[in-house]
């Protein structure tokens, strides 16, 4: 099959699929009413609370939840093949991923936008609360310390994106400023900064900046000083002011990135070489672990990824405005991050053949040879470079063909990554500060619960991790072998909560969450208990002793939920649960 016959029927079955399966969930299952009064209405404050529309809490809710997951996951997975990769993306996205942030926006709304952490105590039990809060702790503990990194290494990488990155700040308050405070259209003027961002980005190759070592500090460490500094800063405004607008900008930049990654498959397959180079599966490629369940852990953010759920659960479900919006955001955002994992699979698969340089190397390969070279073993594919250049090198090579130079093509797809990268950390940094509050708050810790205070101890236990290693600011790189396995355990987890809040609605409505609920704690526990005797083999005792603990809290709340479940069985089912419109 070639890539645009890929291209084509996926996005034609993510289309059907949200007219067909989303709307019948939201329809049948949870029964959307524009009578409820949302959170964001009923608690509005102008700082996290804030009723926004449809569309421009679709791009937060979007470049939040994409950042560089759907990118990095899918250009390390593809090593296995990518047939596998592709129908884990298109059937975990459309049944699995859909459904989990979905399901986790609407619960979280109908109990007044507390995190998921937080109304676990509602339907398991208070001891089971802790435990949960413990897991989203850890994930986002790694998610922060990790994008600050990231960010640094695609600056690192292309030059060249630093510029437009940094100069979307001021451009997005000013929008911010035009929207909330002079009533001007958010789709014109968000267009306008659009445009200035881009003229930027075209500079870029003129202005390219290489972060020099400071006082003894490597630039990787530097960046992610300054970087955490930002997300401390960011994530304590309004979300009117920086956040929102931003995110409108950065969620035009994805229609632009993936209209350009679209034409250049279609003016590839027909006027250049594309074709896919790629092995179609590939079962026991050099030094990588089975596929069977990595596959289901190496791809999170394009199929399911329990990040979604602190997302969906943090800062959407405070904006969202009306209930029946969330089906838009929850469900089709989850479909759309599916169809830029599908165009990131073709790059890695297709694109890649097209012209690549290895590191350090002269000749330019092509073809079969090109994707073998870069992807000769799993350490060679597997750092946080060489995916973030796989899927960049590989889409630039398509976008040229549409008579667009490299070095601009280069420059647009690193700042795209870059920007949804500076998102997730940026958001992530907030849902963190919520995370602390509500635990302190349980805790009667009163004066842990401050905006500032909260976020001081989000972002400085992030900045610990970063520099536990040293001044490189990679120490985060410690814990990064359990981030895959935390995650999709917390992606099996929120499945576990909105099955037993469709078990109370009774008749079989739970089915919708049970058994992708099932699949995702088999494969996540599966794959914990390998990573256990891989830690041991290793002699690593810190990733051993976290690990386990992992395993037990899994373990702990999928057996708290059974009984759960099983206690509900044969009793009355319950309204569905609303906010009563006032």
């Amino acid at each position: 099959m070639g890539a645009l016959a890929i291209m084509v029927l996926a996005f034609a079955g993510y289309i059907i699929m949200y007219k067909l399966y989303g709307q019948f969930i939201g329809r049948k299952i949870f029964q959307l009413s524009g009578a409820c009064k949302t959170p964001s209405c009923e608690y509005e404050d102008g700082i996290d609370y804030v009723p926004t529309k449809k569309e421009i809490i679709f791009g937060h809710h979007f470049t939040s939840i994409a950042g560089t997951g759907p990118i990095v996951g899918p250009a390390i997975a593809i090593i296995w093949g990518w047939v596998p990769a592709l129908l884990w993306v298109f059937i975990g996205s459309i049944i699995m991923g859909a459904v989990h942030d979905f399901g986790a926006l609407i619960i979280s709304m109908r109990n007044q936008g507390k995190s998921i952490s937080e109304y676990t105590a509602k339907y398991i039990n208070n001891r089971t609360k802790i435990f949960f809060f413990l897991i989203v702790f850890l994930e986002l503990w790694i998610v922060i310390a990790i994008f600050g990194l990231v960010i640094a290494i695609v600056f690192a990488i292309y030059p060249q994106s630093v510029l437009a990155v940094w100069v979307e700040v001021p451009i997005a308050i000013y929008l911010g400023y035009l929207i909330y405070k002079k009533g001007k259209s958010p789709l014109l003027w968000s267009i306008v900064a659009l445009a200035v961002m881009y003229f930027f980005v075209f500079l870029g190759p003129w202005a390219q900046f290489k972060m020099p070592t400071i006082a003894g500090i490597p630039a990787t460490g530097v960046w992610t000083i300054i970087l955490l500094a930002y997300a401390f800063i960011a994530s304590t405004l309004p979300v009117t002011t920086l956040l929102q607008p931003r995110d409108f900008i950065n969620s035009h930049q994805l229609v632009v990135a993936m209209a350009l990654l679209i034409l250049g498959v279609l003016a590839a397959s027909f006027w250049g070489n594309l074709e896919i180079v790629a092995p179609a599966v590939q079962m026991a490629p050099s030094q990588a672990p089975s596929m069977w369940p990595f596959l289901f852990i190496t791809i999170a953010c394009g199929a399911i990824s329990g990040f979604h759920s602190l997302v969906s659960s943090g800062t959407s479900a405070k904006q969202v405005r009306d209930e029946t919006d969330s089906l838009f955001v929850g469900y089709g955002s989850m479909l759309m991050e599916g169809a830029l994992a599908t165009l990131v699979i073709i790059a890695v698969a297709a694109g890649i053949g097209m012209g690549y340089t290895p590191k350090g190397g002269t000749e330019t390969l092509t073809g079969v040879a090109a994707w073998t070279t870069h992807y000769s073993s799993w350490a060679a594919a597997a750092g946080l470079g060489s995916k973030v250049s796989a899927f960049v090198d590989g889409s630039a090579n398509m976008i040229v063909v549409l008579g667009i130079p490299k070095v601009f093509a280069l420059a647009i797809m690193g700042v795209f990554v870059a920007s949804f990268a500076g998102t997730t950390l940026d958001t992530a940094t907030r849902i963190q500060r919520y995370v602390i509050a509500e635990l302190a708050g349980d805790l009667r810790l009163n004066f842990l619960t401050g905006r500032y205070v909260a976020t001081a101890i989000a972002v400085g236990s992030a900045l610990v991790l970063a520099f536990i290693a040293g001044a490189s600011g990679t120490g985060a790189l410690k814990l990064w072998p359990l981030f895959g396995a935390v995650n999709q355990t917390l992606a099996a987890l929120a499945l576990v909560i909105i099955t037993l809040y469709l078990e109370k609605q009774g008749g079989l409505k739970w089915l919708i969450a049970g058994i992708p609920a099932v699949f995702m704690a088999f494969m996540t526990i599966w794959a914990v208990i390998v990573n256990q005797v891989k830690f041991g083999v290793d002699q690593n005792v810190l990733l051993q002793v976290i690990n386990i603990c992992i395993l037990f809290i899994a373990i702990w709340i999928v057996i708290e939920g059974l009984i759960k479940f099983f206690r509900m069985l044969g009793k009355p089912p319950e309204q569905p649960e609303t906010v009563t419109a006032s």
